[in-house]
């Protein structure tokens, strides 16, 4: 009421002392937002990772928010006893440096600053946790300040993470009102189950948004600018960046060295773990993803990351090419101490095929690509466009900003290689790109190519200031900046992509390469369809030496008898690529004899590779002319995941050309009900059979399958039986007569047909 009588009488005067007021309370909030404090601990802080980038992460923090009224406390921690430990803390901080524009004497007194503030203890119990609370507190209390927030980095290995978590979260939370922030390295757990069991052990400690799990290549300052270029260059990209105009992507990453002195990291992880299904995948996204209006929105930009992760195609076994430098076993006897014949089957490079199916890119590949002991060390995304040109000119009379015919790309240029630091190119004949005032257009020593093409081809631009990746991240920690890591949900979705791929090439030997420039033109490779191959067919020098144990591939298709009937037996890549020829041939002869082929498959997870195999790898089976069937099938909805016929459909059907008229689900759903007994199911089933082939199927149980006497009239029957848990069945059946009681499969005798199995090495040999 006062306010509204003081308007009505002297407006003016009132306006100008609300603005007062205002002023003067906003000066009052920013003034106490400046003496909030924040308490960083370095989890791991005498490790290497803390001693080559964190601390001096930390100390590029305090330099950027310091001078702006931030206070700050630095905790490092480890198992280390507390004497060692400030030692080794103490020479780590003395190395500490300043960047270029900072004057040597002011660099000397903001270290002197920093190591004041910055102190070693001994954390191993929750006790210790409490203490170090209790710690914080006083401080804060002693220094007249309030507590803003804390942040607990975990440089320690990830089996040590929830009893860490445990600890914080009982002993070492700020109080109320005060933010807490986690930061987790990678590897974030092994395959799909164990990164899910981590992300459930930590999500009873911590909040989806107080954990930030660094991948260090999204620091990568040519990373980083990936979607900053996308945005300002909206206008110019709109009508390259699709299906229509990219030829495809290239994401790699290459490196000189090898795994010494890390092989029992590598042994478990590998390369795909290492570097693809993390460090290139989260590219990939960052490349592929729909742009949001607003990129400063980490909720925005972590959405759209998760749509490419719902678009990607399956990988399958054809996707991959595997490579291992031969020296690598010889370094893995060394350091694990194994025995003298022990051959490593841990892929050091790897290239992958990707596809997205979504209306953006689809049918555009992209391919991924990493290594160890390789020609050259450097890491670049490069996107290639199509180019339909064809120039009456020569070479010699084309103009970069002109000619049409001169290749089209963009190329986030990570580090490292001939050009050594971060940069965006853009060929001239595209557009000038725009860029942010921290990155200046640059030009290259003379005669310096890349991809092919002078650097004079390019709008070339640099950084004006080169950062460390976790500089760049620590401070987006500070600033919250959830966009630049990674989220339960992402990561699981990264891990359910890569896991089945993973699965499959698990006892796949990979190509040997000797390492550096020797390896010439061993590892290139080129994809046709789906499939990825090596270019160089038959390797020369590369197979293993008099006295080495064989590798999977040394072994051949073999021929034999079980139950007395034929076997063929191979490592279970050639024993699906065998089967899958096989049904062809069958498919082929019969459509020639009758104008039709019947083949009706089985569930559960053995005849997936198989799908896959005749999805991509055969494009002359007569699919207008086959009829398909289901073996068995589970009692639950065709659209569960546990449906055999989902699994078909996922895995074969939504690639190939067959009449949908031609495929035969098995009527476990009628009525709103499964497989109910007076639905008569199993009856109309057979009856459909018999409209077009012949006799009946069994009742339904828990699942609904052929039955004998129909499987027996078959003109061939296929078993397949794969993987080292099947040995002890495959010696059982081995023993019994044919009498179907205990095992089914024994009354499988074709009438007039042939029944013929198809072992892997581990079922049949163990």
């Amino acid at each position: 009421m006062l306010a509204e009588l003081c308007c009505k009488r002297r407006p003016g005067l009132w306006r100008m002392l609300a603005v007062a007021v205002f002023v003067a309370l906003l000066g009052c909030l920013r003034a106490q937002e400046l003496r909030g404090h924040v308490s960083i601990v370095l989890l791991g802080a005498t490790g290497d990772l803390a001693k080559k980038y964190l601390w001096q992460g930390l100390f590029q923090l305090y330099l950027e928010e310091a001078g702006k009224g931030h206070n700050f406390s630095f905790h490092g921690t480890a198992l280390t006893a507390t004497e060692q430990g400030q030692e080794v803390v103490a020479k780590v901080l003395e190395s500490l440096s300043c960047p270029k524009d900072v004057a040597p004497a002011r660099c000397a007194e903001l270290k002197d600053q920093f190591q004041r503030l910055s102190q070693y203890r001994q954390l191993k119990t929750t006790e210790d946790y409490a203490a170090l609370s209790k710690d914080i507190e006083a401080l804060v209390q002693r220094e007249g300040l309030w507590e803003a927030g804390r942040i607990f980095y975990f440089s320690v290995p990830p089996f040590a993470y929830t009893d860490i978590a445990r600890s914080i979260n009982s002993s070492c939370r700020p109080g109320p009102g005060a933010w807490l922030r986690v930061v987790l390295e990678k590897p974030f757990g092994h395959n799909h189950l164990s990164a899910q069991q981590l992300a459930t052990d930590l999500g009873s400690f911590f909040h989806e948004e107080e954990m930030y799990r660094v991948d260090h290549y999204l620091g990568k300052q040519a990373v980083a600018q990936i979607l900053p270029f996308r945005d300002q260059n909206r206008k110019a990209l709109d009508g390259l960046w699709n299906r229509h105009q990219v030829e495809r992507v290239e994401i790699v990453m290459k490196e000189t060295v090898d795994a010494e002195g890390r092989t029992s990291f590598y042994e478990e992880y590998g390369v795909i773990r290492d570097v693809l299904q993390n460090h290139l995948t989260e590219i990939l996204t960052l490349v592929a993803m729909e742009l949001p209006p607003d990129i400063s929105s980490s909720e925005d930009v972590l959405r759209h990351k998760l749509q490419v992760f719902q678009a990607l195609r399956g990988l399958r076994r054809g996707s991959a090419v595997l490579g291992q430098y031969q020296a690598y076993s010889e370094q893995v006897r060394r350091e694990l101490d194994k025995p003298a014949g022990f051959l490593s089957l841990t892929p050091t490079f790897a290239g992958i095929l990707v596809h997205l199916d979504n209306l953006r890119w689809e049918g555009v590949p992209f391919l991924l690509m990493s290594g160890k002991a390789l020609d050259e060390r450097m890491g670049y995304v490069r996107v290639l466009f199509k180019n339909r040109a064809c120039c009456a000119q020569s070479e010699q009379h084309w103009v970069a900003e002109q000619s049409a015919c001169l290749p089209r790309q963009i190329i986030f240029y990570i580090g490292h290689g001939a050009l050594g630091s971060p940069a965006v190119l853009v060929s001239r004949n595209l557009f000038r790109p725009t860029l942010p005032g921290s990155w200046e257009e640059v030009g290259g020593p003379p005669g310096l190519h890349l991809f092919g093409r002078p650097l004079s081809d390019f709008y070339a631009y640099s950084p004006v200031r080169e950062q460390d990746a976790y500089s760049v991240l620590i401070s987006r920690i500070f600033h919250g900046r959830k966009d630049s890591f990674i989220t339960t949900e992402n990561l699981l979705a990264s891990w359910a992509f890569w896991t089945p791929l993973l699965d499959s090439l698990a006892h796949e030997a990979p190509r040997l390469y000797p390492g550096g420039a020797e390896n010439g033109h061993l590892l290139d490779f080129e994809f046709s369809g789906g499939q990825l191959s090596f270019s160089v067919q038959q390797p020369e020098q590369l197979v293993p030496g008099p006295g080495s144990a064989p590798a999977p591939s040394d072994f051949q298709v073999l021929r034999s008898t079980y139950r007395d009937r034929p076997l063929v037996t191979a490592w279970p890549e050639e024993l699906i690529a065998k089967l899958a020829d096989d049904i062809e041939a069958a498919a082929m002869k019969a459509v020639r004899r009758s104008g039709q082929f019947h083949l009706a498959l089985s569930g559960g997870s053995s005849p997936v590779a198989l799908f896959q195999q005749l999805a991509m790898g055969h494009y002359a089976f007569p699919w207008a002319h086959t009829h398909l069937w289901l073996v068995d099938e589970r009692c639950v909805p065709l659209w569960d995941p546990e449906s055999n016929f989902q699994g078909l459909q996922t895995h074969l059907l939504q690639h190939v050309r067959l009449p949908h008229y031609h495929v035969h689900p098995m009527p476990v759903h009628l009525r709103q009900r499964l497989c109910a007994q007076e639905d008569q199911g199993a009856q109309a089933y057979a009856e459909e059979i018999s409209a077009l082939v012949a006799n009946s199927t069994s009742g339904p149980r828990r699942r609904m399958s052929l039955s004998l006497p129909l499987i027996n009239r078959a003109r061939r029957v296929a078993v397949l039986v794969m993987g080292r848990l099947k040995r002890e069945i495959t010696l059982l059946v081995s023993r019994v007569g044919h009498e179907p009681k205990k095992w089914p499969i024994s009354g499988v005798q074709p009438v007039s047909g042939q029944l013929v199995w198809y072992m892997d090495y581990e079922a049949f040999l163990g």
